[in-house]
């Protein structure tokens, strides 16, 4: 069972890691530019964050094994358009579907919690986190060579085959169980949530190149946060609702949002935008090649994550889910220093982000996901972990928009010069900082904290 279910992530995880360095084919093969692949990005992004909540909520309903099915049907569906795409306007469709099955890692998770016992759950937790932060680095270069080779197609054909595998799988191994709650799934509730987070995902996204005080970005921008507004007033008087406002009072759930976001805003922001430009910029750089740059300081930080995460999810039962989460943010500050502190010497930078496999990939991610699902009512296990799923997206999108903003505000003009990328790294550090801070307002509950969240304050 463990294994299909990292199958079944994985197929969905390529499809975000693969396609990255594939991105100038895609320009060159649909004719278009990089506004509207990058649009593509953006939105596959954006509905993940939409899928982790709607579709880990709705196995409430109608069960794990069912909505797993369906959320890989969907997927491959998504690899079908996008490797058969005439233009860029029917990728993006596909990039759409793509993104609404990021709700496998969610379904994995609470599959998982409710077949394992909790210490076997931790290290089968940790190990499906893992794939999370790419499979060893190998995906990024493998979508490289499709590309070179083949073309951006390939890699959906391979994603497509990998995805069909594991659909049949789960059909064999997965256990069918009866769902976990009664009642009505909370349709206007995940309407809400879903327009909440368009509008922010989008104005995040979109704001550096719109502009921070365009039309655009402030309608988006205040269109999310009423809408977000007006979902926590309705969930309250709502039976069924996707998520109890109590529950997110919890002094246990909050900072725990808050604190995924901030970690994901912090080091995803560094790794893909800040991490790429200076090792290869010429002018302000290590002048690299985009391979060579990946096989130095991302495939030795993925391989590394696969080794912890199972370690950390062995030991976070033993010793608590909060403390292992303040473990991995105090070792990932502690990576952040040489790292702002001496970024033009490789090997130092090659030390901090190796570092950041271990205390990000392998004990940050872990402890958030493994708190989250511990930390869900009873009766909506799936609406925190989904919930959480979510704040993924909003933090990744946060720490591409924060740390894109400085560089563009800092150089004027060009490529970007060594000191905006060097600011960039302190206001990366800046955000894992606040993370760090949430985690300490996380309140510490009895081992039967499970129950108690609703009345934690």
């Amino acid at each position: 069972m463990l294994s299909t279910l990292v199958l079944a992530v994985a197929g969905y995880q390529i499809n975000a890691t693969m396609l990255a360095p594939a991105l100038p084919d895609v320009i060159e093969r649909l004719d278009t530019t990089s506004g509207p692949a990058g649009l593509a990005q953006t939105l596959f992004f954006l509905f993940a964050a939409i899928g982790q909540v709607t579709i880990a909520r709705l196995s409430d309903h109608v069960g794990r094994q069912r909505m797993l099915l369906a959320t890989l049907g969907t997927l491959i569906a998504g690899e079908a358009v996008c490797a058969l795409a005439p233009n860029i306007g029917i990728f993006v469709i596909g990039r759409m579907l793509q993104g609404v099955s990021s709700g496998t890692f969610s379904l994995a998770y609470l599959i998982l919690h409710e077949s394992l016992p909790p210490r076997r759950f931790g290290r089968a937790l940790g190990i499906v986190t893992a794939v999370n932060g790419g499979i060893a680095g190998i995906d990024a270069v493998l979508g490289g060579m499709v590309a070179d080779t083949v073309g951006f197609r390939g890699i959906f054909l391979a994603s497509l085959l990998i995805t069909a595998g594991a659909t049949a799988a789960v059909f064999i191994w997965v256990p069918s169980t009866s769902a976990p709650s009664t009642g009505k799934m909370d349709w206007k509730g995940a309407l809400l949530l879903g327009l909440g987070l368009t509008g922010v995902l989008l104005a995040l996204n979109e704001g550096s190149s719109w502009g921070w005080g365009s039309p655009g970005t402030l309608g988006l921008l205040l269109g999310g946060l009423s809408a977000l507004v007006l979902f926590s007033r309705v969930e309250g008087r709502t039976r069924d609702a996707l998520i109890d406002t109590a529950t997110l009072a919890s002094r246990r759930v909050w900072p725990l949002l808050l604190t995924t976001v901030f970690t994901l805003a912090g080091v995803f922001g560094m790794l893909n935008f800040t991490i790429p430009l200076l090792t290869q910029s010429s002018e302000s750089g290590y002048g690299m090649s985009a391979t060579l740059s990946a096989l130095l300081f991302l495939t030795p930080a993925s391989a590394l994550g696969i080794v912890a995460a199972p370690i950390a999810g062995h030991f976070a039962p033993r010793i608590g889910w909060r403390r292992s989460i303040l473990i991995g943010l105090l070792g990932t500050a502690a990576a952040f220093l040489p790292l702002a502190l001496a970024p033009r010497v490789p090997w130092v930078l090659f030390a901090a982000l190796a570092i950041l496999g271990v205390t990000y990939t392998g004990y940050s991610l872990t402890a958030l996901t493994g708190l989250a699902v511990e930390s869900a009512p009873p009766d909506k296990p799936g609406s925190l972990p989904g919930i959480n799923g979510a704040c993924f997206g909003i933090g990744s999108s946060l720490g591409i928009a924060v740390v894109s903003s400085v560089v563009t505000g800092i150089t004027s003009g060009g490529p970007p010069t060594f000191e905006a990328l060097h600011t960039a790294l302190w206001a990366s550090a800046g955000l894992v900082v606040l993370a760090l801070l949430a985690a300490l307002l996380i309140k510490p509950t009895p081992e039967t904290g499970a129950q108690e969240v609703a009345t934690a304050r």
